[in-house]
């Protein structure tokens, strides 16, 4: 359940931005990302990517500097932002099968920090408006969260435990996700790598869901069934002939449709009970105006996934027996 003496956590309803955070904000975010459109469409650039990009840019230098002044942050982010040079593609392709290839790709990300794997198809509509990825397939890698450290979150000057988790998972990402990029292009196909916690051309998220890691939660982040929503996410794009893995349902959806947790854990009110039509999907979606400001000055926040009951490794096996049975699932 919620801890509402945290004390790095108010409790819903009572938290307001400081004037100056407010006056960052510009623009409402929600229409940008979509919210009440009726039709598909990519998605437009949005938080995290170039300030050129959007129009937030200096509410991304606040939530930076927010996050940077906890102990041992700077350190961990840092990390996430060295990768090797990727490697030429070798002359020779690799003659296996498809189902063969996504074997050894399986088992090399594995071996290389990912705690699970994923392969989809590539969509058009995970790929940001303004960029292109030429390859037709995505491979989605799952980083896992040290669920004793997330819980911490969110962090300031005097803890900065949470945060470096975050910090550490992004850094696993772009490592896994560069080695396995590398490793592919050893093979003769072409690839390359989406790590965070910058944004860049590909969604994770749709991706993710789409190749069986799990589901969409209320709070807006995946779902995974082996760790709950403390997850992060790094991708590679590749045109090596691989064999995709199927979407998984396992009841989180049916959960959190009942699910106040999160709800009521969010300090500025962000999360919504109900679904909404987001670019012609209806689905979970986070009011972008009033979790950003909070996210900026709390130090990247993270209060939704630490609290969600599916996070929680002790209650996790009990939900998936429970949804299982309640849908029907094996």
């Amino acid at each position: 359940m919620s801890q509402p003496t945290h004390p790095r956590r108010p409790r819903r309803g009572t938290w307001k931005p400081k004037p100056e955070t407010t006056a960052l904000l510009r623009v409402s975010g929600n229409p940008i990302n979509g919210l009440g459109e009726t039709a598909a469409r990519r998605p437009s650039p949005f938080f995290w990517h170039s300030p050129d990009q959007h129009p937030w840019g200096d509410l991304q230098i606040v939530a930076r500097q927010s996050s940077r002044s906890c102990p041992g942050s700077t350190e961990a982010f840092q990390a996430a932002y060295n990768y090797p040079e990727l490697q030429p593609v070798a002359p020779v392709r690799n003659p296996r099968t498809a189902e063969e290839l996504s074997q050894q790709v399986s088992r090399f990300a594995l071996s290389h920090e990912a705690d699970d794997i994923g392969i989809a198809r590539m969509d058009p509509l995970y790929v940001f408006e303004g960029y292109t990825v030429e390859h037709p397939w995505v491979i989605i890698l799952a980083l896992a969260h040290d669920y004793e450290r997330l819980r911490e979150v969110p962090s300031d000057e005097t803890n900065g435990v949470g945060v470096c988790d975050v910090g550490d998972q992004y850094a696993r990402g772009t490592r896994s996700s560069y080695a396995l990029a590398n490793w592919i292009r050893s093979q003769g196909y072409h690839a390359d790598p989406y790590p965070g916690p910058s944004a860049g051309a590909l969604l994770l998220i749709p991706p993710a869901i789409a190749a069986g890691l799990g589901e969409l939660g209320k709070h807006g982040s995946m779902i995974s069934p082996r760790f709950g929503s403390g997850v992060r996410l790094a991708g590679v794009s590749t045109d090596m002939p691989l064999v995709p893995t199927e979407p998984r349902r396992f009841g989180a959806d049916e959960f959190c449709a009942t699910c106040q947790i999160c709800t009521h854990a969010c300090p500025p009110g962000a999360i919504t009970p109900q679904k909404q039509m987001v670019r012609g999907v209806e689905r979970w979606y986070v009011d972008f105006d009033k979790c950003i400001p909070f996210f900026a000055e709390a130090a990247s926040c993270g209060i939704c996934i630490a609290e969600c009951p599916w996070t929680r490794p002790s209650v996790r096996p009990k939900l998936l027996q429970t949804m299982a049975q309640r849908t029907g699932q094996k």
